[in-house]
């Protein structure tokens, strides 16, 4: 193993360490007059170093020292995944940074990866050393390999950022029954799974950029001597700065246990030329398809050439991919237990579209489903193709539409087909869900016809992970679709099987792999309660400029929990409850002649300056926050409710109880 010269001696001062709380001086000491004696008595023979090395192991010295020392990881935080079960399940929760202790099975395989410091980040070639203690703009560096996710520490951005960590990874087999097994040579030379870098720049206000997305083929260790191999990575930019440089990696790999007999050079380009050669046919004959196709389309009717048929898009790497590429069926273990559970955790993603340098509308940019995990926001793509993945994974029929809204121009929101016909649109931005009943063109002019609550105007195309169907109905209104997609006179459907050629799981090396969800670190509690301390505290400051004092309810404070736990069951289920038991609690808390005045709000982040300045905008917020009367009382409740990928639900309630004075 690669070890820096900081580390080397940090190892051996924890080996020195242990041996002497073992006193093994001590010990060796009496072994070594034992064995003198011993050979005293039989005849004054030469005593050598092997045969005190036999008379340690006889006597179980040397099983005691080594059986306390594991191979240790630092700082690599794993980040525990729900998923599919698959062998790999070496995880940690990603915000410790003390030494966490692993234990290598031996017969398993294992790549090290360790990440040796970056440099040339040009973008950063001003910013000066953060002094001791300042809050700085951060990078943090995210890996998936094969159903396993790991996190760097952050650390603060520079020109030559300190980027120095090691990640265990293992290298196991997919065939049921053979996950145990040890892979050999051959088997990891037919892997094409790549190591999956997404490089995340978090600024002081704790907005999140993507840097970087890169995929590193890791199998070049395989034919280095010793399976040991180190080598710069350069890291490209991101949508429209696909092309330029970001910065560089060194990157060390090491495989573990060593293979008895590396794999020759040239047979590792050998493969990986065909797989890439297996993969531009199969692309190339799908471009074929898909022209072939559009222009069968284009003749059913020419006002097709307007509608959003969208069969590509381009990824955060400037890659074109079929967009059916872009949903998968994703199982979220016990994460999620529900569809409308999975909707919510989607609408806690924020939204934000692709940053575009100067004007001209909106920069195109699907995002693959790592790279937009770890940035924890993306656009309305993202958020649909990972709605729809999740309801696939809950067993429903599920499809996203690419159309427009009645406002906001182009948008995409998902559509689930019941066993009975209905449709139901969710849209992933807010988890609204809204039922579809399409109008009658040829009923009676005075026949009632239904109205629709969906913000939606028009649909192009919907699709899956195996279907895409164009609407080629007379008109791409939404009020007026029909979503037969049996019926080839309104839906155009392309074929399966050119589909799976591209897109299903494996067809393709250039598919970037399925990562699993990760169950959040974050304790809610805790959460809630430093959240809560921080408002009181502006709260109280705010107040002390307009020279009020502040006098805090607890009981009060504590029964407004009801309401935003009620708030947050309703906006997972549509169902609203223990309102009843709020109101209350609340009347029995205030006594007779007083007034109670309460305000809730919700935010998607944790940023206590930035939500209290939010809600000093609303008169009523403001109106609790800065009362005056007599015998006033204030109370402030906050809830973080926890799901995967740390996203948050923020709930939180300010509240005022006062005596009326007329």
């Amino acid at each position: 193993m690669c070890l820096p010269p900081e580390k080397a001696s940090e190892l051996k001062q924890i080996i020195q360490n242990h041996l002497l709380k073992m006193d093994i001086h001590g010990k060796i000491r009496e072994v070594l007059a034992e064995t003198i004696k011993d050979d005293q008595g039989s005849g004054h023979r030469h005593l050598s170093e092997a045969d005190f090395v036999q008379a340690l192991q006889r006597r179980g010295i040397i099983d005691n020292v080594m059986k306390d020392l594991h191979f240790t990881q630092q700082n690599a935080t794993n980040i525990e995944a729900e998923s599919p079960p698959k062998p790999a399940a070496h995880n940690v929760d990603q915000d410790r940074t003390h030494l966490k202790r692993t234990n290598l099975d031996p017969s398993r395989r294992y790549l090290y990866l360790q990440v040796l410091g970056g440099k040339a980040f040009l973008e950063h070639l001003q910013e000066s050393e953060p002094l001791p203690g300042q809050v700085c703009s951060t990078f943090t560096l995210y890996l998936h390999f094969r159903n396993q996710r790991f996190r760097s520490k952050p650390v603060p951005c520079a020109c030559d950022p300190d980027l120095k960590e090691g990640f265990l990874l293992e290298v196991h087999r997919d065939a049921v029954g053979d996950g145990s097994k040890m892979v050999d040579a051959t088997t990891m030379l037919s892997m094409c799974d790549p190591v999956h870098f997404v490089l995340i720049k978090t600024d002081t206000s704790s907005e999140t950029t993507l840097v970087s997305s890169h995929f590193l083929d890791w199998r070049r260790v395989l034919s280095s001597p010793s399976c040991k191999t180190c080598f710069p990575v350069e890291l490209m930019g991101v949508g429209s700065e696909s092309k330029i440089p970001a910065g560089i990696l060194t990157v060390s790999l090491e495989l573990f246990p060593p293979l008895q007999e590396t794999l020759n050079a040239d047979i590792i380009s050998t493969q990986q030329s065909l797989e890439r050669q297996r993969t531009a046919e199969k692309e190339r004959l799908f471009l074929v398809y898909a022209k072939q196709w559009w222009r069968e389309f284009l003749e059913i009717r020419s006002s097709h050439q307007s509608k959003l048929v969208k069969i590509f898009a381009q990824d955060e790497n400037g890659v074109n991919r079929p967009v059916c590429s872009y949903v998968r069926v994703l199982r979220a273990g016990r994460l999620l237990e529900s569809p409308r559970q999975a909707a919510r955790f989607v609408s806690l993603l924020a939204h934000e579209r692709a940053p575009v340098v100067g004007g001209g509308g909106k920069q195109e940019q699907w995002c693959t489903l790592m790279a937009f995990l770890c940035r924890g926001k993306g656009d309305c793509e993202d958020h649909a193709t990972l709605l729809c993945s999740l309801l696939l994974g809950f067993g429903l029929d599920a499809y996203v539409c690419v159309g427009t809204k009645a406002k906001s121009g182009p948008h995409a929101w998902v559509l689930t087909r019941g066993t009975d016909g209905s449709i139901t649109f969710w849209e992933s931005l807010t988890a609204h869900r809204y039922l579809h009943r399409p109008i009658d063109p040829d009923a009676p002019p005075l026949a009632p016809q239904p109205k629709s609550s969906a913000p939606y105007r028009t649909v192009g195309c919907v699709f899956n992970h195996q279907t895409f169907l164009a609407n080629c109905q007379p008109s791409d209104a939404v009020e007026l679709c029909v979503f037969d997609f049996q019926n080839p006179s309104r839906w155009k459907a392309m074929s399966e099987e050119a589909l799976k050629s591209v897109c299903a799981p494996g067809s393709t090396t250039s598919l970037p792999p399925l990562p699993p969800l990760c169950a959040p670190s974050l304790d809610p509690a805790v959460a809630s309660n430093h959240l809560e301390l921080e408002m009181r505290f502006l709260v109280s400051e705010h107040r002390k400029d307009l020279d009020l004092t502040t006098v805090w309810d607890d009981h009060l404070s504590y029964l407004l929990s009801s309401a935003l736990s009620a708030y947050e069951m309703e906006r997972c289920t549509g169902v609203s409850c223990g309102n009843e038991e709020f109101q209350d609690a609340v009347r029995r808390a205030v006594p007779d002649g007083h007034t109670f005045k309460g305000f809730p709000i919700h935010f998607l982040h944790r940023n206590a300056r930035r939500a209290f300045a939010t809600c000093l905008r609303s008169p009523f917020c403001e109106e609790i926050v800065c009362c005056r009367g007599d015998h006033v009382r204030l109370a402030v409740r906050v809830r973080v409710f926890v799901y995967p990928e740390n996203a948050c639900a923020v709930w939180m309630m300010f509240a005022c109880k006062y005596r009326s004075v007329l």
